[in-house]
């Protein structure tokens, strides 16, 4: 008996709540909770069933936002197709990605699965090989059309959004490092600190950690060689989308001053760090005391019942016991006055931020210490404290770059050219885009539908996998459509049947 699929979840729950709710009575005497049943395999000629059954949502969003249809107008590599189309080369490596694959060799698990091939409603896709042979047909210019595909689409599903999501535009820019052990990789170099690999730069819109621009570059360019071509394109995607206010953050080497005068004047908002140097330290201190002001920290939350009692700092322990030096934030205090870099034709706006700084030394404590350090920003209503934690907040970038390293697996080198592979890094990044679009997908009319839509958008890459995508779903084939059966419930079965309804499926 077939059941619909929200009725399928509500029953689901409900069993495996009286389960765990009712395992002690239910359990086991005199042995161990697991068992072992009498365990046999059989193959079937019958049913028919895949483990990715969350991939017919994510090919129904493809169709729904035009995307291959896109990318086959404005991405030409191929003089003649035969028998693929480019959107079958991109798509392919990007929902190897989607389905947990962590290397193009895992393309051939999909490429050899039938039930897999039925579901996408594909009688083939590439092999490995063939892959990465389309990698190596991309240059600059296709590159640069394929990210312009994947920004055209975001500004599609952007400006279907409430009028909230559009007020404010949050740009970071960041360098990644990119290692690789091969030696015959054309465009790597070694880096400052002694690794070989690539040096992409990676620009992004915070508010959904979407990956705007990637720019493959060799492993021993500074983090901002370049980066303000890809900054000028990002706001433009940005203003295209009718952000109301456009700002962009990064840290101390992308305060490329040149550049703040042109970003003044068109009204984007930046906030910098900038290097501590002598100068700025002098004219930080040579202001009265009365000119700082405490910084008070957020708490990072809130202890909702009773606190814990704290356990022994064993690192601190062994700091102490081996008498290395040990530096302790006690204060900070802000403060800021203008300043005109050089390359600029005005003054900004610069927020100091002192840090007091106890240091000791085993039991011994030694002379403290007083550290500045310096954010640039022209925007000139937003409070020191503010300015600050914005710039903190940039971090979080951060987290984006591990994920799109360690988990979609973009931000790797498994190609032998520098064109080549950042080809393989902007199409499999583009898993992780579409994880984002199906989170703004999504209804935003109730709390609960808010709550999922952050969810999928802010989820890491590996639990939205096995949450969304590796759902065990058994492929039936009627008339006039193609089935998916979902056949066990388990948490993250919620947002698949909210998806399926979001892509009428």
């Amino acid at each position: 008996m077939t059941i619909n699929l929200a009725d399928f979840v509500v029953r689901g729950k409900e069993q495996i709540a009286t389960r765990l709710a009712d395992f002690r009575k239910n359990a086991p005497k005199g042995r161990p909770m697991m068992g072992v049943p009498n365990i046999k395999y059989e193959g079937s000629d019958r049913d028919r069933a895949i483990a990715v059954g969350g991939i017919g949502v994510v090919h129904k969003l493809v169709d729904k936002i035009g995307l291959a249809a896109a990318i086959n107008k404005s991405v030409p590599i191929f003089k003649i197709r035969n028998p693929y189309f480019e959107s079958d080369h991109v798509l392919n490596i990007a929902y190897n990605a989607i389905c947990g694959g962590d290397v193009l060799d895992d393309i051939e698990l999909r490429r050899q699965d039938e039930v897999f091939l039925d579901a996408i409603g594909a009688p083939s896709i590439p092999d490995p090989t063939t892959a990465g042979d389309f990698c190596r047909r991309f240059r600059t210019e296709t590159i640069d059309a394929l990210m312009g595909v994947a920004n055209d689409t975001r500004i599609a599903i952007w400006k279907s959004q409430p009028a909230s999501f559009l007020k404010v535009a949050r740009l970071d820019v960041d360098g990644i490092f990119v290692s690789t052990l091969g030696e015959k990789k054309t465009g790597m170099d070694i880096n400052y600190k002694g690794g070989w690999g690539y040096h992409p730069l990676l620009v992004s819109l915070a508010n959904t950690q979407e990956p705007l621009f990637i720019v493959n570059r060799p492993g021993n360019v500074p983090s901002h060689s370049g980066s303000a071509d890809s900054i000028d394109k990002a706001i433009g995607v940005c203003r295209e989308a009718g952000f109301e206010e456009v700002r962009v953050r990064g840290d101390t080497d992308f305060a490329l001053t040149k550049n703040f005068d042109r970003w003044n004047a068109n009204g984007t908002k930046f906030v910098f760090g900038i290097d501590s140097t002598e100068l700025l330290v002098d004219l930080a201190e040579f202001l009265p005391e009365a000119a700082y002001a405490e910084l008070v920290r957020q708490l990072p939350y809130e202890v909702k019942t009773a606190p814990r009692a704290k356990r022994n700092n064993v690192k601190d322990e062994v700091v102490k016991a081996r008498e290395f030096t040990k530096m302790t934030l006690t204060g900070e205090q802000l403060t800021e006055f203008p300043y005109q870099p050089g390359a600029c034709t005005e003054p900004y706006r610069i927020v100091a931020l002192r840090k007091d700084i106890s240091v000791t030394k085993g039991e011994r404590t030694l002379l403290p210490e007083v550290r500045f350090f310096f954010y640039i920003t022209n925007d000139q209503a937003k409070s020191m404290e503010e300015i600050v934690h914005e710039a903190n907040d940039r971090c979080n970038q951060e987290n984006l770059g591990a994920q799109l390293k360690g988990g979609v697996y973009a931000l790797r080198a498994p190609l032998d050219t520098l064109e080549a592979n950042w080809a393989f890094m902007v199409m499999t990044s583009m898993a992780w885009s579409l994880k984002a679009w199906l989170g703004l997908s999504l209804p935003a009319k109730s709390a609960e539908d808010q709550v999922a839509r952050r969810d999928i958008v802010t989820m890491e890459f590996k639990r939205f996998v096995n949450s969304v995508i590796l759902v065990p779903c058994q492929i039936v084939r009627s008339a006039r459509q193609l089935i998916f059966r979902v056949l066990t419930w388990r948490p993250g079965i919620e947002l698949l049947e909210r998806l399926s309804v979001a892509m009428n499926c």
